[in-house]
């Protein structure tokens, strides 16, 4: 085991308020941090690899793990169910890697009501205004009005969850937020929780203090 243990760290925030950009930040910031891979039930698009976009599986196999705690969170969309694998999550924690977990705040809840639950990271991105959230929505060109419609109504019940996050940052500039998002990080490293170390080192130093003694 590593002198630390990874944390699950999950990022959510409505469609534009820079949740993609910052994650590649981060995973450009420091490479050991880990994507989580999502499970699903639907099929293959073209170009989709197995392991790499998603882990696709057959419905009665994903229902089976849901029964057997393997999914750290789970949903069901469009006639497809979606989670994420727990078994590859605990082994890079154990090994001393972050994940990164892309959800919205279901599936944060779920993840932190799961068996991974202490060691959990969760952050939320507010916009500076609805107004720059549509704005943002525009000019990055990648929807139509409708579907932009669509995540704007979807945006306000997104943020009323804000409250149910470790930390909340308004993300007015991105070089700032990537600054904190880091300082963050780093200092929920240093939990006592994830450093599995620290007991053995606490009881070497009594056995050290004793025979001094």
């Amino acid at each position: 085991m590593s002198n630390r243990r990874g944390l699950l760290i999950i990022l959510s925030s409505p469609s534009g308020a820079g949740k993609s950009t910052l994650s590649r930040r981060l995973r450009d910031w420091d490479p050991t941090i880990a994507f989580s891979v999502s499970a699903t039930t639907r099929a293959p698009r073209p170009g989709e690899v197995d392991g790499q976009d998603y882990h696709f599986m057959a419905q009665p196999r994903f229902k089976q793990d849901v029964a057997a705690g393997e999914m750290l969170e789970h949903a069901h969309v469009f006639g497809n169910f979606y989670g994420s694998p727990r078994g590859p999550v605990q082994a890079a924690i154990d090994g001393g890697r972050d994940v990164l977990f892309d959800i919205d705040w279901q599936g944060a809840q779920q993840i932190r009501n799961s068996a991974l639950g202490a060691h959990t990271l969760s952050i939320f991105l507010l916009p500076p205004s609805i107004r720059e959230l549509h704005r943002r929505l525009e000019t990055r060109g990648q929807d139509t009005p409708e579907v932009i419609a669509k995540r704007m109504e979807k945006s306000w019940d997104e943020i009323s969850h804000w409250d149910g996050y470790d930390f909340v940052l308004v993300n007015d500039d991105l070089d700032t937020t990537e600054a904190r998002l880091k300082t963050i990080i780093e200092a929920t490293r240093l939990r006592r929780s994830q450093q599995p170390g620290l007991t053995a080192h606490v009881r070497a130093l009594q056995t050290e203090f004793e025979e001094m003694q």
